[in-house]
């Protein structure tokens, strides 16, 4: 019989294949230069497939370079976001065993490289536990390889999670290491970016100033070499920090230097942060209705990338302009939307609406 399940149309799972591999072997009847062949090139289906798909999520990312794959290698081309994100839904569990088993076997540039590809889809889905394991492993294996480059990505998006998970110190010390380590690649852009993972470190921690700070030096970093994508998202996070500093008029300016260079650029997988830091704005300078129009225009962009995680926090300034304007029904709404949102992914969010619901509810307003 066929030693390989189908767990979905098309779709097999990663240990039966394995199950399979390792049957033949005690059958006697394959050579272990076959077999391994045969792994790489499942490695190698996953490895490209991934890496296609997450320049679909985050088109602002540098494309990996990978090797050619395997001779026989399939690898599939999801043909956009949507599809892409429909991919790695399917292949979550898979691409997680394929990881451990590549870190495993002495495959340390697909055990590196394979995560990298999953760390957009990972983040915007808020598994920040399973981050911290599968880009623990990533940096063990660039490690194990000398890959300066994969040690950097790895702390990078190690770093990430580890904020998510509220290990503070440890993000900090990992962003830092990281920094040196693309500062001596010389990798600008890569620099950039973990300024900007410094700076969601400290607003975290309520650190607004320097959260500001991080971000001015990582918008010079990438108008240094010209990346007007980065840009336009860095405009955007300056703006945000301005509004939570309380600096409305200055944080719109730059908002909107940010969609001028969106509207440039075309489609961008950021400009629901910039709409919903407008909202933000006009909410705290009392224009509830403008400041409705533009959160909910931010969700529908938001939606549109499957990420969940900025949808809760939307959601939950939507539902504080509605308290805002007397909407209350609407208000409790939101904010329902929000805590369903949050306990889907398991985020600390929920605590936050869970207080705001609550205080609806002891006013006898809702």
């Amino acid at each position: 019989g066929c030693l390989i399940t189908e767990h979905a149309p098309g779709r097999y799972a990663f240990h039966d294949l394995l199950r399979a591999y390792a049957a033949s072997q005690a059958r006697g009847c394959d050579s272990q230069s076959g077999r391994d062949a045969a792994i790489s090139r499942i490695l190698d289906h996953y490895l490209h497939t991934a890496g296609h798909a997450a320049l679909l999520l985050r088109p602002s990312d540098a494309p990996l370079a990978f090797a050619a794959p395997e001779p026989g290698a399939c690898p599939e081309q999801p043909g956009d976001r949507r599809e892409a994100l429909a991919w790695f839904e399917a292949e979550h569990q898979v691409l997680l065993a394929a990881v451990a088993f590549a870190a495993e076997t002495g495959a340390d540039s697909h055990a590196w490289q394979l995560s990298w590809a999953m760390k957009e889809y990972l983040l915007k889905r808020g598994y920040p536990h399973e981050r911290v394991i599968i880009f623990g492993s990533a940096l063990a294996a660039a490690e194990r390889l000398d890959d300066t480059l994969g040690q950097a990505m790895a702390l990078r998006a190690l770093g990430n999670a580890c904020t998510d998970t509220g290990k503070y110190d440890q993000a900090r010390a990992y962003h830092e290491r990281c920094i040196l380590l693309y500062q001596r690649l010389g990798d600008h852009m890569g620099e950039a970016w973990a300024q900007h993972n410094l700076s969601t470190l400290a607003e975290v921690q309520g650190r607004y100033a320097e959260a500001l700070g991080h971000n001015e030096q990582a918008l010079r970093l990438l108008q240094a070499i010209g990346h007007e994508s980065g840009e336009a998202e860095i405009l955007g996070n300056i703006g945000w920090f301005h509004a939570l500093l309380g600096d409305y008029h200055r944080a719109r300016a730059f908002c909107e230097q940010s969609l001028a260079l969106i509207a440039k650029l075309g489609d961008c997988e950021f400009a629901y942060f910039v709409w919903d830091t407008l909202g933000y704005i006009e909410l705290h300078l009392d224009d509830f209705t403008r400041a409705v129009a533009h959160f909910e225009h931010a969700l529908g962009l938001c939606r549109d990338y499957g990420d969940r995680a900025t949808e809760g926090e939307i959601l939950t300034h939507l539902g504080d302009a509605r308290h805002a304007a007397g909407e209350l029904p609407q208000a409790r709404q939101a904010w329902q939307q929000a805590l369903a949102t949050y306990n889907d992914i398991h985020d600390p969010g929920s605590e936050q609406v869970r207080a705001k619901l609550a205080s609806c509810e002891a006013s006898g307003l809702a």
